[in-house]
């Protein structure tokens, strides 16, 4: 694993830009699976992918919470706030505060303050690692040694069905991605949006060979459409009986 690599993928621009494309990545898994016509299309900017970006940054990374720009207003249909925001998408001041609540429901719990913050603990740190033939990139969010444990924060809208989500949300191939990228387990920290209960999810073998499945799915749809195909996608179809 390239020193100078992994060093590169510590910037987001690199991690998200030219550079890293060069790897796969778990948020490639839905597109290789379901349609491969999206993969490595630039996602767009949503408030949903801001909000939890935010969460992250609150809990992980304080000090780079001045790089989020916050409205004090009820929506963005407002004036103020296309005003402000013009072509950019930025936090509404009451989704702001409720994040910051969830930050200190999660802090304030004495086990998930101590996997997130206590011993040698590492955060936001990106990996490379080799499967199915291919070469992969994960940033995890919490690396604590102390534990040997990976934590993955996540937010839910719906706590009492994450079990299910997690499968349709391809945690699964994450949990499986990174436990082989760093060596430790991965477990997910999870708060709930609207209650914000708490929960804690480990990996069971089962979830892991699910996300095993996953990769190496991708991997050969991979390889059927961007190495052994001609990249004429105006022959690809989806063909199922009804």
């Amino acid at each position: 694993m390239s020193k100078e690599a992994i060093e590169r993928l510590r910037n987001d621009e690199d991690y998200y830009g030219d550079f890293g494309k060069q790897y796969l990545s778990n948020s490639d898994i839905d597109a290789l699976l379901n349609n491969p016509l999206n993969f490595k299309k630039q996602s767009q900017q949503t408030p949903a992918f801001l909000i939890g970006g935010y969460f992250h940054t609150c809990i992980l990374e304080p000090h780079k919470l001045d790089k989020y720009k916050i409205v004090k207003s009820s929506t963005r249909n407002t004036k103020l706030y296309k005003e402000i925001a013009g072509e950019d998408i930025c936090l509404l001041e009451h989704e702001a505060d409720a994040i910051e609540l969830m930050r200190e429901k999660v802090l304030d719990n004495e086990l998930f303050r101590d996997m997130i913050q206590d011993g040698k603990v590492e955060y936001e740190t990106p990996g490379i690692t080799e499967l199915e033939g291919m070469k992969w990139k994960g940033k995890a969010d919490v690396i604590n040694h102390s534990h040997q444990l990976i934590v993955d924060l996540k937010t839910t809208n719906n706590i009492n069905s994450f079990a299910s989500s997690a499968y349709k949300y391809n945690y699964d191939s994450q949990a499986y991605i990174y436990s082989k990228m760093f060596g430790y387990e991965l477990i997910f920290i999870v708060v709930d949006k609207k209650t914000h209960q708490l929960g804690l999810f480990d990996c069971s073998d089962g979830f892991l060979q699910s996300g095993q499945n996953k990769v190496a799915k991708a991997v050969q749809a991979y390889n059927e459409f961007f190495v052994n195909g001609d990249g004429d996608f105006s022959q690809y179809y989806i063909s199922k009986t009804l």
